[in-house]
Parts: C-alpha cells; structure tokens; sequence
C-alpha cells in the first residue's frame, strides 16, 4: 500500500476519533448551561471523562478478540446512534435518560480510541509514522475545532437538534467509509486460551508497572503527573458555562474559544515543543509551567472585572496558548520516563493518571464556583496550580537515578 494511501486513512480515522471527543468536551457543557443545568451538576457530568481515563482496561479484549476494522466501524455506528439518542433527552434535567447517552457516547468514542491507535501503529511502517504523527495531530485537532467550535455556532444559527443531527450523520458518513478500511497485512497473535491470554495479560500489565517502581521514589511522579496540570484541568470544565454566564452567543463562543483557543493551543504546542527542545524537559517544565499557571488569572480577571468582551476573547487566547506551552514539555516527559520495551503500556497508564485528574477537578468544579463564583473559583485554580512546579526537582532526582541505574545494568550485563 502507498504512503500516501495510509496517510489519507490516518486523516479520516483521526478526525473521526478527535470529533466525538470536542463534541463531549467541549460542545455539551455549553449545550447544558444553555438549557438552564446548574454549574454543580455540570461538573459532576464530567465523570463522562472516566471512559478515556479508564479504556486502558478493556484494551486488551479490543486487542485479542476481533478485527480492528470491525471494532472501528461498531464503535463509529454506536457513536451515531448516541448523537441521535441525544434528541430525545431532556436538555434541562440531569435524568438517568441524560446520563445513560452521555456516557455510552463516552464508552464508544473511548473505545473508538483504543481500536483506531491499534490500526494505525500495525498499519504504519517506521519511516512512515513521522509523517503520519503531523497528519494524526492536525486531524484531530481539526475535528475538534469542528465539534467545540463549527458545531457550536451552528446550534446557534439552526438550533441544538439540527445541529446534533448533523454530527450524527457526520459519524454515520465515517462509519461507511471504515467499510473500506483496508486489511493490515501484519499477522496478530490472538489468544486461544484464557490461561494464555490472563498470562500474557499479567505480563504485559504487572512488568511495565514493576519497572516504574525499581528506582525508589516513583510515588512522587505519580504525584506530578497527577498535578502539574490541575490548575489547567480545574478550570477547563467552567471555562464554556462563564463564556456562557456572561452572555455570550453560541456563534461568538464557537467562534473565540472553540476555534481562536483551540489554534491558540496548537500554536503554543508547537513552540513549547521547539523550546523544550532548546532548553531540556526540566527547565522547560519550570519555565512554560510557571506561564501556564499564569495565564489562569486572566480568566480570574475577566471573571472579576466589569464584562469586557475584549478581555475574554484575551483571556481565552493567552489561557490556551499557555496550556499548550505546558502540554509540550509535559508529554515529552511522560514519554522520556516510558521504556521502550512497555512503552505502550507505560504511557496508556500515565495518560490514565492525567485523565483522572481532569475527571475528578471537573465534578468538584461545579460546586465550588456556585460556592465561591466564578472569580474566587479561577484563582483557586491558579493556586492549584503550583504543587505540581515544586515538585519538579523531586522528579528530576528520581528521573537522573533512575538514568544511572539504566547505565549501571547496562554495564554489568555487558
């Protein structure tokens, strides 16, 4: 198969996996507070995260059982039928009805997930998945501008329900097009026996996480992975409903922070990513870090002063700029501690870690800005987010002993 062949599947697939995650995200807590849903109950619909958080779980079963394309195109047509299910609920109430959408929408994109990443590492070869990364991420990020910020206006000019159609027949038109899918031609070892497949599952489990806990003080960087970004991650889930508590239209709020904050991120990725390269993983952590944390009270200030529509198109500039500026260091880390015999497994844990937090600071979130209101909540997430800086230097000691204990095994076995 050409390259070129298996990058246009990377671009449909990714867009395809990148569209129901703004939809969850980014559209549905602006379609909550429109329809009136109090900001507590708000947060405590982010537990619709926990199937990213936790698809590490069933990973394995999309792993041993089935075709990859299969699980594509079954998890694509459930999406759909998600999307189309959401024009029968009631907007306004938080009813079993409301959760049981929501969350199924979340369990078929995770898994929609799991088995596309699947698909493109067997499909890829080495020299191709440079290339294929640039697409993978400007799909997806596309698709997310699509759904947090195309979707949004449009339910602003023609109405929730038409607008929540169309993304349905959006996922529908993809899961025909993963009919055509072609086959990998890389052989899979499925498991005939659940003896076999609990062993190779124990193995593939337990000796990624034995390795992380060989150096002493591997407690620490679960720490950090758990809070260097909990400023970021406290404050994303009212970002939408204040946008929307200041009165601003569903067309204005897909236009700013639905596309504006999204390319805002996708710019400050990119430069976090050349300097991170510059300046090395830990002082890049230190330094983007601190401007990430900063860029929180903007949203503070907005919160606090007289409405200015000026002020919070630049809070929601300078906030996703700087949350980009952070993630690329942050990644880079997660990787650089990740060996790469487990690394899969390495990262999906870590990552699971990094979701956790955006699950949990989202339920509490609510809550605490009808407690406190908007301003007080965005500088509390200000505040929360400087334990995760100061313990830099713990796990930059940890990351250099556990470098030294790499270098003194590979002199000893040889």
């Amino acid at each position: 198969m050409k390259t070129r062949t298996k990058l246009y599947w990377v671009t449909a697939l990714y867009f395809a996996e990148g569209f129901p995650f703004g939809i969850v995200y980014d559209a549905l807590p602006v379609f909550f507070r429109i329809h009136g849903i109090r900001l507590a109950e708000i947060g405590v619909l982010n537990l619709r995260g926990l199937p990213w958080a936790l698809k590490f779980l069933w990973a394995p079963a999309v792993d041993a059982w089935g075709r990859r394309r299969t699980w594509v195109i079954g998890c694509q047509m459930c999406v759909t039928l998600s999307l189309l299910a959401t024009l029968a609920i009631d907007p306004s109430r938080v009813r079993a009805s409301l959760w049981a959408v929501v969350l199924a929408l979340s369990f078929f994109a995770a898994t929609q997930d799991i088995a596309i990443d699947a698909y493109t590492i067997e499909l890829l070869d080495e020299q191709e998945m440079g290339p294929a990364n640039g697409v993978r991420v400007t799909a997806y990020r596309v698709a997310l501008i699509s759904a947090g910020g195309l979707l949004v206006a449009i339910a602003g000019l023609i109405g929730w329900p038409l607008a929540f159609a169309g993304a349905a027949a959006l996922m529908g038109i993809s899961s025909l097009l993963s009919t055509q899918l072609p086959e990998n031609p890389r052989p899979r070892t499925v498991h005939t026996s659940a003896v076999s497949g609990l062993e190779t599952l124990r193995r593939a489990v337990w000796t990624p996480l034995q390795q992380f806990f060989e150096v002493p003080g591997f407690p620490v960087v679960i720490l950090f992975v758990l809070t260097f970004k909990l400023g970021e991650m406290a404050l994303g889930p009212m970002v939408r409903p204040f946008w929307v508590d200041q009165h601003f239209t569903p067309v204005q709020i897909g236009a700013v922070p639905g596309t504006l904050g999204v390319v805002s991120t996708i710019v400050g990725a990119l430069l976090g990513g050349n300097l991170t390269a510059r300046w090395g993983i830990f002082r890049a952590l230190w330094l983007l870090g601190i401007a990430q944390a900063i860029s929180i009270l903007v949203y503070a200030a907005a919160a606090a002063l007289p409405p200015s529509a000026a002020l919070m198109y630049a809070a929601s500039i300078v906030e996703s700029f700087c949350g980009g500026l952070g993630t690329a260091p942050f990644m880079a880390f997660l990787m650089s501690v990740c060996d790469k015999s487990h690394a899969a497994t390495q990262y999906a844990v870590l990552s699971a870690l990094f979701g956790l937090t955006r699950v949990v600071t989202g339920i509490v979130s609510g809550w605490a800005t009808e407690l406190f209101g908007y301003a007080t909540y965005f500088t509390l997430s200000f505040v929360l987010a400087w334990p995760g800086l100061f313990l830099i230097p713990r796990v930059q000691a940890w990351s250099a002993a556990r470098a030294a204990a790499k270098n003194t095994s590979a002199i000893t076995s040889a």
